[in-house]
């Protein structure tokens, strides 16, 4: 019955202006904005959608992950752009995690949720 569904993913956010400028601005996605909601139009014909939501809670999880070639390059160009890296046990100064599984970075947007760049 879905077998042919274009299926998509989808999560809240409080401030959609500031959450538009962080991945259109400082992330460099193509952002559509329709009716109050965000489309994120990622590689691959993949759309997700960011919509707003009055109390919004960030996720506890991981909501978006982008897989990079050179993870390096990737969290030294983010950060130039000032995004901040989350700091755990795992990870070294710069907030990659080293310990095992893929190399890995955590960063949070504007509206608390929690973003990935991972190496392929």
């Amino acid at each position: 019955m879905l077998t042919d569904s274009k299926a998509f993913s989808g999560f809240s956010a409080g401030d959609i202006p500031a959450v538009k400028q962080f991945y259109g601005e400082t992330l460099g996605l193509k952002v559509d904005e329709e009716h109050g909601m965000l489309h994120l139009r990622l590689a691959g014909d993949k759309d997700v959608l960011i919509y707003p939501k009055p109390g919004h809670e960030p996720a506890t999880f991981t909501v978006l992950n982008f897989p990079v070639e050179d993870i390096e390059a990737t969290v030294d160009e983010l950060a130039s752009r000032g995004v901040r890296f989350e700091r755990y046990e795992t990870t070294d100064d710069k907030g990659i995690h080293r310990a095992g599984g893929p190399l890995i970075a955590w960063f949070r947007d504007p509206a608390g949720n929690i973003l990935s760049v991972l190496q392929q």
